[in-house]
C-alpha cells in the first residue's frame, strides 16, 4: 500500500493509529475539542447549526411513523433513484437509469470509497486537485493507489492547465474531481473542465466528480463534467442532500453514471454499510423534488453569511479570497504577523473567540510550505453566530 500523506489527514474528526499504534487525532477533532473548551465560535467543521427545509423533515417524520425503518432496497429505495434520476436531467438534461445507473449511498464519502475500491488496482495513479477533501488520501491508500496532486493557488483557486497535462497520464486510472470545492470554495472554470474531459479521454481514465456543492454556488454556475461532449460515458457522478439540505447527519448520497462502472460501484458498497437511513430516503426524495426556487433560495441565504463573514475577516485584517461556492471561505493571515496558520489556529480562542483550521490539513506533507498562512472558516452557521465571530475577530485589528 502506497501512502503520500499521513495517516492523521484521512478522515476528518477522527482519530486514526499511527505506525507506532497510537491513536492520533486528527487537526479538526483537536480544534473541535479547543472550541468546546474554550467556549470559541466553531467556524472549523463544515455542518450547519440550523434545520434544513420543513418539507424534507416532515417526511422524515412521516416515514418513521409509517413505518419505513428496516432495511431498504440494496440500490435505495426506487422511488430516491427514480428523484435522483429527475433531479439530473431537470438541472443538467442528463437521464440515468434509475434500474441501474444509479446507487444511494451512505452519503458521499461511501460512494468515493466504494467506487476507489472498486475501480483502483495495487498501483493505479489517482489524481486530484490540492488541497483535497482530506478523506480523499485515506481512501486512495486504502485502495492501493497513488496519490498524485494538482495544486489550486491563490487567489483563483483554478489549476495550472500545463501542471495538470503534466499529472494525468497512461498511469492515471482516475482523475477524482471536486467542484465545487472544498476546502477553497472555488467552482472550476469550463477551461479546467474541458482539459480534464480531455485528458480521460486520451490517457483512458475514468472521471470520478464529487459534486456534495452543486446547489450551494453564489456567483457562477455548476456545471457536471458529465453533460461536456463524450464525458458522459467514462464520468461516475456522485452528490448528496445533506449539504444542500442542510441533514448531514443523515448520510444519504449517491452517484449515478454508466451502468457497467455503477455495477462495479455496487459489488463493493454491498460489503460496507449494505444500506442505511431507511426513512431519510423518502425524505431525500422530497428535497430533490422541492420548486427551483427552494433550491435558489437556499443558496442565496448562504450567500448572505458568505458576505458577512467575507468582510467581517476584511475588516479584521486578512487578506480574504472569495468563494464562490461551498461552505467555506480561506483567509490568509500573513497580514496579521502570522506565517503559520497551524499555530494561529491554535491561538485564535484566545485571541478572538473564534476556531478555524489551517489550509495545510488538507494537503501532503512535503506541500504544507506552500499553503502555510492559510486559513479555512466555515460559514455555514446562523447569523448571531457569525455576527459573534465577527466581533470576535475584529479584536484582531487592536
Amino acid at each position: 500500500m502506497v501512502v503520500d500523506g499521513p495517516w492523521r489527514r484521512t478522515a476528518e474528526g477522527a482519530g486514526l493509529v499511527d505506525e507506532d499504534g497510537h491513536v492520533s487525532s486528527t487537526i479538526f477533532a483537536e480544534m473541535s475539542a479547543l472550541a468546546l473548551r474554550t467556549g470559541a465560535v466553531n467556524l472549523g467543521q463544515g455542518f450547519p447549526d440550523e434545520d434544513g427545509p420543513e418539507a424534507v423533515l416532515a417526511e422524515a417524520v412521516a416515514a418513521i411513523e409509517r413505518g419505513e425503518n428496516q432495511y431498504p432496497p440494496g440500490p435505495g429505495t426506487l422511488d430516491l433513484r427514480t428523484a435522483i434520476s429527475e433531479h439530473q436531467r431537470r438541472f443538467y438534461g442528463l437521464q440515468p437509469d434509475p434500474q441501474g445507473e444509479v446507487l444511494v449511498t451512505a452519503g458521499a464519502t461511501e460512494a468515493l470509497a466504494a467506487t476507489l475500491l472498486a475501480l483502483v488496482e495495487h498501483g493505479d495513479e489517482v489524481v486530484t486537485f490540492e488541497p483535497f477533501y482530506d478523506a480523499y488520501g485515506g481512501l486512495i491508500a486504502l485502495a492501493g493507489g497513488r496519490h498524485r496532486t494538482v495544486k489550486l493557488r491563490a487567489p483563483d483557486f483554478q489549476p495550472d492547465p500545463d501542471e495538470l497535462r503534466a499529472v494525468v497520464t497512461d498511469r492515471t486510472r482516475i482523475i477524482l474531481v471536486n467542484t465545487p470545492h472544498n476546502p477553497t470554495g472555488t467552482v472550476l472554470d469550463r477551461g479546467t473542465l474541458d482539459l480534464v474531459a480531455e485528458l480521460a479521454e486520451r490517457h483512458d481514465a475514468i472521471i470520478v466528480t464529487d459534486e456534495v456543492y452543486e446547489h450551494l454556488t453564489f456567483d457562477v454556475r455548476h456545471v457536471p463534467i458529465a453533460t461536456l461532449p463524450g464525458a458522459a460515458g467514462r464520468t461516475l457522478t456522485i452528490s448528496s442532500g445533506g449539504k444542500t439540505f442542510s441533514t448531514t447527519g443523515w448520510k444519504i448520497g449517491w452517484l449515478s453514471g454508466p451502468r457497467e462502472l455503477v455495477t462495479a460501484v455496487s459489488t463493493v458498497k454491498q460489503y460496507l454499510s449494505y444500506v442505511n437511513g431507511a426513512p431519510f430516503q423518502p425524505a431525500m426524495a422530497t428535497g430533490l423534488r422541492l420548486p427551483d426556487a427552494a433550491f435558489t433560495a437556499i443558496a442565496d441565504g448562504l450567500r448572505g453569511k458568505r458576505d458577512l463573514l467575507s468582510a467581517g475577516l476584511s475588516a479584521a485584517g486578512f487578506d480574504t479570497f472569495r468563494p464562490d461556492g461551498t461552505y467555506f471561505i480561506v483567509a490568509d493571515a500573513a497580514r496579521l504577523g502570522f506565517d503559520d496558520a497551524a499555530a494561529f489556529c491554535r491561538a485564535l480562542p484566545e485571541l478572538a473567540g473564534v476556531v478555524a483550521v489551517p489550509l495545510s490539513a488538507f494537503c501532503l506533507d512535503r506541500h504544507d510550505p506552500d499553503y502555510a498562512s492559510l486559513v479555512r472558516f466555515a460559514f455555514c452557521k446562523r447569523i448571531e453566530v457569525l455576527e459573534r465571530a465577527v466581533d470576535g475577530l475584529a479584536r484582531l485589528r487592536s
